[in-house]
């Protein structure tokens, strides 16, 4: 959907214990406060389900500095049924093959009760406070990635590791060994942790978008611990 659809949802009338925000005021609370900083926004995509009831959206945030590599990603998520809270979490996105992975170190959720329009601005602030603190730590993070070689032998060891921590299910133990053994992509050819990490983003790209974080912060968690950088 483009913004102008998302504006047009109806917001239901809130209740004594229930306040639900409208979807495009999450994400006009997000762009002011990507405006007082030195973040420029890119792509953006946005999502709506369930007759409009449920919005999720994508923002592209790049620094000054351009990377070549990858942007990262903020995920937005609202809701008008109650099926879930006002939330962001943050990521990053591959440029070569638009792989999408998140981050549990950035993120808030507000559910829709009383002052939410009051806190909303100060934790959405908050959360592009955290976004600048941890851009270096996610530098250092894909740089150590980059520099862990690691073996077939590793590989299976953490392919199984993996769906015993819930990154994937044994359904998908095939499609990412394929895409170790045979990445469709030059820039993963190399025998290295961040070759196996977008192995599995690709695979894991075909599943659902609303277990994606939990999933690939279960990613980083395992990989985190294997190049020594979990402590």
């Amino acid at each position: 959907m483009d913004l102008e659809e998302v504006g047009k949802v109806r917001t239901p009338r809130s209740t004594t214990s229930w306040c639900p925000i409208p979807h495009h005021q999450l994400i006009t609370t997000l762009q002011r406060a990507l405006a007082t900083t030195n973040l420029r926004i890119g792509t953006q995509a946005h999502s709506l389900s369930h007759e409009g009831q449920r919005y999720f959206g994508l923002m592209e945030v790049h620094a000054q500095k351009a990377n070549n590599d990858y942007c990262w990603v903020l995920g937005l998520r609202n809701s008008h049924d109650k099926t879930f809270p006002a939330g962001i979490v943050a990521g990053a996105a591959v440029f070569v093959c638009d792989n999408l992975s998140f981050s549990g170190e950035i993120k808030f959720a507000r559910k829709h009760t009383r002052f939410i329009n009051r806190d909303l601005p100060q934790l959405v602030f908050r959360s592009i406070g955290q976004l600048l603190a941890k851009w270096h730590d996610q530098d250092k993070r894909i740089t150590a990635y980059k520099e862990t070689e690691i073996s077939d032998t590793q590989v299976h060891d953490l392919v199984i590791r993996a769906t015993d921590v819930g990154v994937c299910s044994n359904r998908l133990i095939p499609p990412v060994l394929h895409e170790w053994r045979e990445p469709r992509h030059e820039a993963f050819e190399g025998r290295n942790v961040w070759s196996l990490f977008n192995a599995f983003t690709e695979a894991l790209k075909e599943g659902s978008l609303a277990e994606l974080p939990k999933r690939t912060e279960a990613l980083h968690g395992l990989l985190d611990t294997h190049v020594g950088l979990a402590a």
